[in-house]
């Protein structure tokens, strides 16, 4: 058997990690408490870089109060700073370790999300992936949502949606192997700069309308 044959009969006999969906179910099943960043990081285990991006770029796909995710974008650039550097495990401050949910408000959002989660992990699958290298890969991606991170932070209106969406869709790409799903990310991505550019350069002519 040739090495690279026999390095993909080794990748595929190898067991593959738990989905999100089910660490999530577990997290609300047994959840006695508040369910802290920590916890989540914790049972996400091998796979929390890409499943902690996919975490934080949905929290900030929700329809928050303006300026949140001055709060909540941070996170995003320094998971990706550390996919550049090829951290294996995800660090964060301790403040935002330590942020927590309720367990039964935990338990509802599990409950309301669960069949997207569900509906997302049959449709992606390991195919296409154009990367030979996980280091790479990790490299690449962390790259790009560091650039996207940046723009989920700033306080742009109409902004910083379509840079989370983005993000969210290229760590699953990450986290399932799947070059499908790998350039819908970075296409939504290329779409959010479009409409950067374009919130950024209609502020600027009606500013210089009005005070120019």
């Amino acid at each position: 058997m040739e090495p690279d044959e026999a390095s993909a009969a080794g990748a595929c006999s190898a067991p593959a990690p738990r989905r999100m969906s089910v660490v999530f179910e577990e997290l609300a099943r047994d959840a006695s408490e508040a369910v802290t960043i920590l916890k989540v990081r914790d049972a996400l285990g091998d796979r929390s870089l890409a499943a902690l991006l996919a975490f934080f770029a949905a929290i900030n796909l929700l329809p928050l109060p303006p300026g949140t995710t001055v709060v909540l974008g941070p996170p995003l650039v320094i998971i990706a700073v550390q996919m550049l550097l090829g951290q294996p495990r995800v660090w964060l401050p301790r403040s935002v370790l330590d942020r927590s949910i309720e367990a039964n408000k935990f338990r509802q959002l599990t409950t309301r999300a669960m069949p997207r989660l569900l509906w997302l992990e049959r449709l992606i699958r390991p195919r296409y992936w154009p990367f030979r290298s996980e280091r790479t890969a990790d490299r690449v991606i962390g790259l790009v949502a560091l650039i996207l991170g940046i723009a989920v932070t700033l306080p742009i209106p109409f902004g910083n949606w379509l840079p989370a969406f983005s993000i969210f869709l290229l760590s699953l790409a990450l986290s399932e192997r799947d070059g499908l799903c790998l350039i819908a990310g970075l296409v939504v991505g290329v779409m959010a700069f479009l409409v950067i550019a374009l919130v950024a350069g209609t502020a600027h002519a009606l500013y210089g309308a009005f005070f120019g």
